[in-house]
């Protein structure tokens, strides 16, 4: 049995990749910071959790040992300068160098639609550049000869049944009387979290000496503004009978000082400055890369998954759905 060890496994992503990779037979290694964070991948047949601090490069490079290969989930879309990098670029590094040590040869990385690997500097926000700078590092090494076969897939923004994304919309609206909300023109290609979970599958199940994509634009097969997401996860969840919420177009200025305010309070932003600035480039395929077809893969429709999920009030799907019914 082929082994894989996933970073970033306990996460939205994480959870169906590692239900995917063991249906599709291999043993899959998940290190997390804390095991508690597991939970929702633990008892997976085949799947193994122990404890590790993926910074620690020597750390990583022992537990990557007797691998076949490794998926890199780990991402953030909050944070300054300095931890954007920490995560996304000098993290990469790491997960590469360690790749040499322990010889592994395979690696399937998620990267960001919208990042431009040639000229990072060039993406209008830090979530941008910094995710165009790791995938620089993975594809354009100073020595090509000594690196992995890496594939690189840029999702647009990622639905699912347990997304924080369309239900944290439909939730906010369920108490609001109307949706300010910034960027609301700024255009997107959402795709199913179990379609990108597939693309990780079969990326790693291409032979070592076979030809594959490099890059792979993972987009589903609509185009929505957020503005018609934000309202589509209203009437979809039942919101106002169905008729969903008025959402009210804020100006940059105001969407900036909203951003802000945000920022100030505890926890994880709803939405950062640095995500607005995100927003000033389309979030859409650009055609000049090989889609999800490229793997075989027919990605879905928003609208038939996401009503049935923001309709049934479905936490997940699959083994997970039924495991995190059982806690209930």
């Amino acid at each position: 049995m082929k082994k894989v060890l996933v970073l970033g496994g306990t996460g939205f992503v994480g959870g169906h990749v590692c239900e995917k990779l063991v249906r599709a037979g291999w043993h899959v290694t998940v290190p997390t910071r804390r095991t508690v964070n597991a939970r929702r991948v633990q008892h997976l047949p085949g799947l193994t959790v122990f404890e590790l601090d993926v910074h620690n490069e020597m750390a990583l490079a022992r537990a990557m040992a007797g691998h076949d290969a490794v998926v890199n989930l780990v991402a953030i879309l909050h944070g300054d300068a300095t931890a954007f990098d920490k995560t996304h670029v000098i993290l990469v590094q790491k997960m590469l160098r360690a790749c040499r040590t322990a010889a592994v040869h395979r690696l399937v990385h998620i990267s960001a639609l919208g990042v431009n690997g040639e000229r990072p500097g060039s993406a209008p926000s830090e979530y941008l550049r910094s995710k165009g700078r790791g995938e620089a590092v993975l594809l354009h090494p100073a020595d090509p000869a000594d690196r992995p076969q890496v594939t690189s897939l840029r999702p647009s923004v990622i639905f699912g049944a347990d997304d924080k994304f369309l239900n944290l919309f439909a939730k906010l609206q369920a108490v609001l009387p109307f949706m300010p909300l910034a960027g609301a023109t700024a255009r997107f290609q959402p795709v199913w979290v179990e379609d990108v979970a597939n693309a990780v599958v079969r990326s790693l199940q291409v032979g070592r000496h076979a030809v594959f994509p490099q890059i792979v634009e993972a987009c589903g097969p609509e185009i929505y503004t957020l503005r018609q997401m934000v309202q589509l996860a209203a009437r979809l969840g039942g919101v106002n009978e169905g008729l969903g919420r008025p959402v009210l177009a804020i100006p940059d200025w105001l969407g900036r000082l909203q951003a802000r305010m945000m920022e100030l309070a505890p926890g994880a932003p709803l939405m950062s400055r640095d995500n607005l600035n995100s927003m000033k480039v389309d979030n859409v395929a650009t055609g000049k890369l090989p889609g999800l077809q490229a793997l075989g893969i027919q990605p879905a429709a928003l609208q038939p998954i996401a009503g049935d999920y923001l309709g049934c009030g479905q936490v997940s799907h699959g083994l997970l759905g039924i495991r995190n019914r059982n806690r209930i």
